[in-house]
C-alpha cells in the first residue's frame, strides 16, 4: 500500500506542475518548493540541533505557535524549523520570527522524505491538527525522532479508520504521543490500537487569549467609530457580503468595518458599488476625517485581530461557501457576539458556541438581517451573547500547559 501511495504522490506532483501553468496559487505551491533542499543545506548545519513544526496552513500555524514559542524558551540552543503545505500559510508567515527556518514541505515522495529528514535531522517533530504524511513519518521513525501531534482532530470518515488505511496506521506508530482536542478523537484512535493519547484541548484558546494582553489600540479605528455601535465583518467572501450589504445600506447610527478575505481589484470595486453608504478604504484613509464615513473597508492584512477588539458585533466569513469557516475565536476572546453562516459543521468550536448561545448561525439573507438587527439594536441581548462567547474561550484554556508538562515528563532533556 505504501508503494501505491508513493506512486500516486509522484503522479500528483506532475499533474500539479501542469495546473500551475494556469493557476497562480498552484504556481506558488510548485515554484515555492524548488529551493527547499538548498535552503535547508544553507541554514541547517550537521551539528545543529533542530525542532521541526509542520503546519498545513495558517490556521494550523496559529495552533502550533504557542508550543513553538514555549519550545524556543525551553530549548534556546535549538533551531526551530517550520514547514507549510499550503501557500496561504507560507506566503503570510514566511518571515515569522517564531522560527529560524521557514520552507514549504516537499511532496511526500520517498526520495523527498529521505532527503528532507537527512538535511533537517530534527530531534523533535510536531505535526499540527490533522496533516499526516506516511513517508515523512516513516523516516522520522528511522531516526528515532521524538514525534508528537498537537491539537489533533479525528473523524470517523477519515482514511485512518477505514480498511484501506493501513499505510497511515503503520505510520502513526512514530508518534510518541497524540494530544487531541476532544474525547471523541481519543476514542477513535483507541479503535485502531493507539492509547498513547491525551485530551489536551485546542491550543488556539490559549493563543487567542494572549491577544487580550497585547496593545490592541488602533487610533484610526477609534476615529472612524466615533463612539457608535460597530459591526465588524471579518474574512468575508463575496457570498457572505451578498448577505449583509442590504443591512448596511439600511442601518442607522451604526458603523461598519469590512475586512475581506481577499481584496482583488474587481472584488473591491463590486463591494464598494453594492454599498450605498459613505465608504472609505484603509489605503485611502490618510488625511481624511474618518468620522464622516459609515463603512471602512480594510484592504490589507494583519489588522483584523486588533480590529475585533473594537467590535460590538462580529460576522465571521466562510460559512456561506465551501472554503471553510474562518477563525471565530478571536472575536469571541474579546467577548463579542458572533454571526456565522450555515457551513460550520466541521468546526467543533463553532458547534459548541452555537449551542451555548455565543454564536448565531444563519442560513439565508433574512436570517442574517434578523440576527444583525437583534444584536445591533438590543443592547441587553448583545451583551448577554458577548458574555457567553468570552466565557467560552476562558473556560477552554490550558492546552499549552498540558502538552508541555507531558513532554517534559516523558522525554529526557534533549
Amino acid at each position: 500500500m505504501l508503494f501505491v501511495y508513493s506512486l500516486l504522490t509522484h503522479i500528483a506532483g506532475y499533474l500539479l506542475k501542469i495546473v500551475a501553468l494556469f493557476n497562480h496559487k498552484m504556481k506558488l505551491f510548485v515554484t515555492g518548493r524548488k529551493d527547499v533542499f538548498t535552503t535547508l543545506a544553507q541554514k541547517i548545519n550537521a551539528t545543529d540541533k533542530v525542532i521541526w513544526f509542520h503546519a498545513a496552513s495558517l490556521g494550523e500555524y496559529e495552533q502550533g505557535l504557542p508550543i513553538m514559542e514555549k519550545m524556543r524558551e525551553l530549548y534556546p540552543a535549538h533551531k526551530i524549523l517550520l514547514t507549510f503545505f499550503s501557500p496561504s500559510g507560507y506566503e503570510i508567515r514566511k518571515n515569522t520570527k517564531a522560527a529560524d527556518v521557514v520552507v514549504y514541505l516537499p511532496l511526500d515522495t520517498l526520495s523527498n522524505a529521505k532527503k528532507f529528514i537527512q538535511l533537517a535531522h530534527p530531534d523533535m517533530a510536531f505535526f499540527i491538527k490533522y496533516e499526516f504524511w506516511p513517508n515523512y513519518l516513516n523516516e522520522l521513525k528511522k531516526y528515532n525522532t521524538k514525534t508528537y501531534l498537537i491539537s489533533g482532530l479525528f473523524r470517523p470518515n477519515q482514511a485512518f479508520f477505514k480498511w484501506y488505511g493501513s499505510t497511515y496506521r503503520n505510520a502513526f506508530k512514530v508518534f510518541k504521543h497524540f494530544f487531541v482536542q476532544y474525547e471523541s478523537s481519543k476514542t477513535l484512535l483507541a479503535t485502531i490500537g493507539f492509547t498513547n493519547v491525551t485530551v489536551s484541548g485546542d491550543t488556539r484558546y490559549d493563543r487567542v487569549s494572549r491577544i487580550l494582553e497585547q496593545d490592541n489600540k488602533l487610533p484610526f479605528i477609534e476615529e472612524f467609530i466615533d463612539g457608535k455601535t460597530t459591526v465588524v465583518f471579518g474574512s468575508s467572501w463575496p457570498k457572505d457580503e451578498s448577505m449583509f450589504t442590504d443591512f448596511i445600506n439600511s442601518a442607522v447610527n451604526t458603523k461598519f468595518i469590512i475586512a475581506p478575505h481577499t481584496f482583488g481589484e474587481s472584488h473591491m470595486a463590486d463591494l464598494q458599488k453594492n454599498i450605498k453608504r459613505n465608504v472609505i478604504f484603509y489605503t485611502e484613509k490618510d488625511g481624511e476625517n474618518l468620522a464622516e464615513y459609515d463603512v471602512l473597508i480594510v484592504n490589507t492584512i494583519g489588522l483584523l485581530g486588533k480590529i475585533y477588539s473594537y467590535a460590538d458585533v462580529a460576522y465571521v466569513g466562510g460559512g456561506f461557501g465551501s472554503s471553510g469557516l474562518h477563525n471565530i475565536l478571536e472575536p469571541a476572546a474579546f467577548g463579542v457576539p458572533i454571526i456565522i453562516g450555515p457551513n460550520h459543521t466541521k468546526f467543533p468550536e463553532a458547534i459548541a458556541l452555537v449551542e451555548d448561545g455565543g454564536v448565531i448561525a444563519v442560513s439565508d439573507k433574512p436570517e442574517m438581517e434578523e440576527a444583525l438587527s437583534n444584536l445591533v439594536y438590543n443592547d441587553a441581548y448583545r451583551q448577554e451573547k458577548g458574555l457567553i462567547a468570552g466565557a467560552f474561550v476562558r473556560n477552554n484554556r490550558g492546552a499549552i500547559n498540558i502538552i508541555i508538562n507531558h513532554i517534559q515528563n516523558d522525554t529526557a532533556r534533549i
